[in-house]
């Protein structure tokens, strides 16, 4: 027999130590692993010593005192181009038929100059502002700005930025302003690039250099009256302006007589004229408010009209609701100076 009772053994089958307690016959002995008795079969175990002298020695772990711990290299960024750019962080999320959808966005605004700078953000959504925020973006940094839903999107915003410079030069702008338009359109094209070229972000310049300062040009106003011209006082400049108007209306029968042979294109670039001509009057005269009647139609005017008075820095508000001399063919303009 080749084993005793009080042999030391291994169970090949789980590797686990045990001994021999009894023996049964030539072929089975009756073991004990962890004060557990059970019969195995001779060829199921074996003597623990091959185990022991191949069993590779596990290294002994050295001690390592704190000044020992190797000193990571500091990740130095660098520059990484010219400009200001804003990048678009899409989150995905499953839809019910597990495709990946697009949640949201995380707007971050990225320097990648070495030029700190302050700026002034606002994102208008159909003509609302709905976030603002002020703050400064460091060199070579990236500054996280909100989060905005995938739904907000499509509805064509408007990034505004006023940037200006944290140490001021006076070589440089006082201030910088840049608008960014987005349509959805845009926007899925850009989700579906990043997706092929299996890219995180995609991101829009909004500068790259920032502009030095324009000299205001001085003009010789007596060269201007030798020649013929007419030099006013700026302190009188409103009495020698034609009238302003509180209400304007730019039905296309009211500006001219001669309009049934126009084409659209250019009724509505009549239209658009007189409109300016009467912002800018009221503008001159430091008139409060202004009503424009641009009628119902197709709204192209209307649009057209909102989006120029989106840019217009004297505009405080502008509204176009129920007005009972006007329906809704008319839009209420409130100014501020």
């Amino acid at each position: 027999m080749k084993y005793e009772v009080g042999d030391a053994i291994t169970v090949l089958l789980t590797n686990e130590d045990g001994k021999v307690v009894e023996i049964m016959n030539e072929k089975m002995v009756m073991i004990e692993v962890r004060g557990v008795r059970f019969p195995a079969y001779t060829d199921q175990i074996d003597f623990p010593y091959f185990k022991m002298f191949t069993q590779k020695k596990a290294p002994e772990k050295k001690k390592v005192f704190i000044d020992q711990v190797r000193k990571e290299k500091a990740t130095v960024r660098t520059k990484e181009g010219d400009g200001i750019v804003l990048s678009f962080l899409p989150v995905f999320s499953k839809d019910v038929f597990d495709d990946d959808v697009v949640e949201k966005f995380k707007i971050h605004l990225l320097n990648h100059t070495e030029t700190a700078y302050t700026f002034t953000y606002n994102l208008m959504i159909g003509g609302d502002s709905v976030f603002q925020l002020k703050n400064t973006v460091e060199p070579l940094a990236d500054f996280y700005l909100h989060d905005v839903d995938f739904e907000e999107l499509s509805d064509s915003p408007r990034f505004d930025f006023e940037f200006g410079l944290k140490e001021p030069d006076k070589r440089k702008a006082p201030y910088y302003e840049v608008s960014l338009k987005l349509k959805g359109k845009q926007i899925f094209k850009k989700i579906e690039e990043i997706q092929l070229k299996n890219e995180p972000t995609f991101g829009y310049l909004l500068f790259d250099t920032y502009p030095n300062k324009v000299d205001e040009e001085k003009v010789d106003l007596s060269m201007l009256g030798n020649a013929g011209y007419r030099v006013y006082d700026v302190s009188k400049v409103r009495e020698n302006l034609e009238s302003a108007r509180t209400v304007v209306d730019l039905h296309i029968e009211k500006l001219t007589d001669s309009w049934k042979h126009l084409s659209n294109f250019e009724i509505l670039t009549q239209q658009l004229k007189t409109f300016e001509k009467y912002y800018d009057l009221a503008v001159a005269h430091r008139q409060p408010m202004l009503t424009i009647i641009h009628g119902v139609g197709t709204g192209k005017l209307k649009d057209e009209i909102h989006e120029s008075l989106r840019l217009k820095k004297e505009v405080k508000s502008f509204v176009n609701q129920y007005n009972p001399l006007y329906g809704y063919g008319a839009t209420e303009i409130y100014l501020q100076y």
